[in-house]
Formats: structure tokens, C-alpha cells, sequence
């Protein structure tokens, strides 16, 4: 007898409550299986704490075994329901089960997952900057070896177009310097000055008053990115550093201490995920 099939999608509005179910078969929970289209959240924990086989379906491939049976492209909840309910009945062997990782582990690839999208975002911002730079004010682009460094962000603010940052002195500049910890900060501080000082390409005033002020609002968004980026690298390591298979992880040649977390984070603490050292590797 085939194992039964329970299946339970979130509503539109991802508060978790149940669309459609469908039970073939015995009631025991071992002849139960689900299909979701998520791999978190408080119904999936839920599932897995009262001992359902819980298979997370990656919504790319839900799309392309709708393809299979119908051409269409139409969609509803009760359509995507039963194709679900095919796809966990007749191919769950090509699909991985959700495991039931510790809580300590769902914290750490909480705050690694986040601290890891906030770096990016920061490049992403900082990117921004240096286009926006580049067709106002490049001399900044060479004052500035790195745009999302405190010293950088801080004199920009400060000055964000050329006409005031050519007024900057150099104690100004030092302080600036100081302050992010730099070294050989009055070599430094003067070749800054000349750069800003020097005749450029730029903008009417108008423009470069309107650039000048987008700056500013780039500028102050990195300033809080940069700082809750050191705030999660110091919960990725506190969280991390709870979990009793830090040691072991951190013993890898090569991992420090947020690779060490992403690590964990990705592969879990459920001594079942893998059922051999080649799964695992792959």
C-alpha cells in the first residue's frame, strides 16, 4: 500500500493556515507525508516536532513539474495543491526531506543568513555610490581608496560635493583619519587634500547640488549598514561558539570563525541529513 499523503500550503498571506489537505491511507504519522513549498517557518517546525516526513519542494521546481502536466500556465491553490501531492506520492526520492535540525542550529543560520545579505546589500549601496560619484565628483574616486571605509564615509557626509570638499582642511582630514585608525595619516591627509583641491570635470551646480544630496542620503545608509554588520558579526560568533559542534567545525583547517557559522548554518546539526561522506560532499 502506497503511503499516505497529507498536504498543507500556506495561505497568500503566509500566516500559515492550512489550503487543502488530502489523507490517503492509514492515520499513523509514518504513513503521512507532506509537501510545502517552504523549508521554514512555524507550520514546517510544527510538522516535524509532531513526526511528519516533511518534504520542502523549491518553488523553481514545482514550476517545472507543472510544465509536465499541463501547458497552460494557469494556477490556483487547488491546482498547485494536487500537483504537489503528485510530486511528493510519485518522486520523493528525488527530493530531500527537511530535517530536523536543533534550535541552536536554526539560530545560527538565522543570523548568518542575515549577516551574510547585509554584506551584500553593503556592496550593493556602495556600488551605488561610486556610479553616482563618478558622474559629479570623481576625485572623491581618487581620494578614496575605499568608499564604505569610516574615513571615506565621514568626509563625504561632510562634504559631499567638490566645491566644499576642496575647502577640507587637513586637520579636518587628519581627525577624520584618526578616528578610523589609520596609519601615516599626514602623508595621507595631504595627498587627500590635493586631489580634492585639484581641477576636475564636474557638473553645473545645480546638478551637483542635487548629486550632492543623494550622497549624503547613500552615504548615511552605509553608515548603518556598516555598523549592523559588526553587530551581526558579533552575534555570528556568539551564537555560533554556543553550539556544541563548534569545536569540532572550527578544527577545519582554513575555517575561521563567521565561515565556521555559515557552515554549520548550511549544513545543519541532524546526523541523519546525509546518509553518506560523498552526500555530504556533493
Amino acid at each position: 500500500m502506497s503511503p499516505g499523503i497529507s498536504l498543507i500550503r500556506p495561505n497568500k498571506t503566509y500566516r500559515g493556515s492550512i489550503r487543502q489537505t488530502r489523507c490517503l491511507g492509514d492515520d499513523s504519522k509514518a504513513q503521512v507525508v507532506v509537501g510545502i513549498e517552504t523549508d521554514r517557518g512555524p507550520w514546517v517546525q510544527a510538522l516535524i516536532a509532531a513526526g511528519y516526513t516533511v518534504y520542502a519542494v523549491n518553488p523553481l521546481q514545482a514550476s517545472r513539474y507543472r510544465e509536465r502536466l499541463a501547458v497552460s500556465g494557469a494556477k490556483s491553490d487547488a491546482a498547485d495543491a494536487h500537483m504537489l501531492a503528485d510530486m511528493v506520492r510519485t518522486d520523493s526520492h528525488q527530493l530531500r526531506p527537511v530535517s530536523g535540525d536543533t534550535a541552536d542550529a536554526e539560530a545560527v543560520k538565522m543570523v548568518t543568513r542575515i549577516h551574510k545579505t547585509l554584506i551584500w546589500e553593503r556592496t550593493r549601496t556602495t556600488q551605488r555610490l561610486r556610479h553616482a560619484l563618478l558622474d559629479y565628483f570623481p576625485a572623491a574616486l581618487e581620494a578614496f581608496e575605499d568608499l564604505d571605509a569610516p574615513d571615506a564615509l565621514e568626509l563625504l557626509a561632510k562634504a559631499p560635493d567638490p566645491v566644499a570638499a576642496a575647502k577640507l582642511t587637513t586637520m579636518q582630514i587628519s581627525a577624520a583619519l584618526k578616528r578610523a585608525r589609520r596609519r601615516n595619516i599626514a602623508d595621507k591627509a595631504t595627498r587627500i587634500q590635493a586631489i580634492l583641491r585639484a581641477k576636475h570635470l564636474g557638473q553645473p551646480a545645480a546638478v551637483a547640488a542635487a548629486y550632492a544630496d543623494s550622497v549624503r542620503a547613500v552615504v548615511a545608509l552605509l553608515v548603518t549598514l556598516n555598523e549592523q554588520v559588526n553587530f551581526l558579526h558579533g552575534q555570528v560568533e556568539d551564537y555560533f561558539g554556543r553550539h556544541p559542534d563548534a569545536e569540532i567545525i572550527r578544527s577545519q583547517p582554513g575555517l575561521g570563525p563567521t565561515l565556521s557559522a555559515r557552515v554549520l548554518a548550511e549544513f545543519g546539526d541532524d546526523p541523519h541529513r546525509y546518509a553518506s561522506a560523498k552526500a555530504r560532499k556533493n
